[in-house]
């Protein structure tokens, strides 16, 4: 069994199945994927990825603001994540983090709402789900200042081995998503080969970054068998135990996650 640990439901390509994310979810399953889940990003969104994991089994929810979705001036507030969050179906925070690749004048901002959302994840024991992008020492520095007592995971990793340590030395896992199949992603292989079996985490961050050989379409979480097994190749180990072992670390990681097995 797979999880998907990191997808978009809401933002879907649906036009390879007639518009339907029933069937989407289907086509997953049918490839061994049991769960998902679902990834808030804004206020807006929130209620939608909520009732997505109402609807269906399988699917639980984060809740947060990604730093691209910040309103101009304005972090949000931390009495609306501390009830957006008071949710059965909500098992972690974000994604939330830092991006400078884009917005490096949204720097302050930025980080005054990643603080936030690492202040929620403190008082509420729910991992964090950070998005990290030309943000590297800010990222880290930020992490080690909370010096959360809990886990998170920096999801769709593209960053260096150095970092990759860094992280897991503070406790957080890493995800790799379809990213770690292109041709010029040489060293994010080295960093998948590297990271202990324990802590790794395997994502579509769909409906973005289809891997090898979809690169270039719509992402769709049926290709997270793609990545994993891509992955399990890379790293010399058989599919069945890769799968295994990155479910483990996903229930490990989002205990209070409808995981049925």
């Amino acid at each position: 069994m797979l999880v998907d640990s990191h997808c978009h439901l809401d933002r879907l390509d649906l036009a390879v199945h007639a518009g339907s994310l029933d069937a989407a979810l289907e086509a997953a399953r049918a490839r061994g994927v049991g769960h998902f889940l679902c990834i808030g990003v804004s206020a807006e969104n929130a209620g939608a990825v909520k009732a997505l994991a109402e609807r269906y089994d399988d699917v639980d929810c984060s809740v947060g603001i990604h730093p691209l979705d910040l309103q101009p001036g304005e972090a949000p507030a931390l009495d609306w994540l501390l009830d957006e969050l008071n949710h059965p179906r909500v098992v972690a925070i974000g994604e939330t983090g830092l991006d400078y690749h884009y917005e490096p004048e949204a720097a302050e901002l930025q980080q005054q709402s990643f603080r936030l959302h690492l202040q929620a994840a403190s008082i509420t024991g729910k991992p964090v789900i950070v998005h990290t992008r030309g943000a590297r020492a800010d990222t880290l520095n930020l992490l080690r200042e909370a010096a959360l007592p809990h886990a998170g995971v920096l999801h769709c990793f593209t960053e260096d081995w150095e970092m990759a340590r860094a992280a897991l030395d503070l406790g957080f896992y890493i995800s790799l998503s379809g990213i770690v199949t292109f041709r010029n992603a040489d060293a994010l292989r080295d960093v998948a080969r590297q990271v202990p079996a324990d802590r790794l985490l395997v994502e579509t961050d769909s409906p973005y970054l289809a891997p090898i050989p979809y690169r270039g379409k719509p992402n769709l979480p049926q290709y997270v068998r793609e990545v994993a097994e891509f992955l399990a190749m890379l790293r010399g180990e058989s599919y069945e135990r890769f799968a295994d072992q990155t479910t483990e670390n996903f229930m490990r990681l989002f205990p209070l996650a409808h995981v049925k097995r």
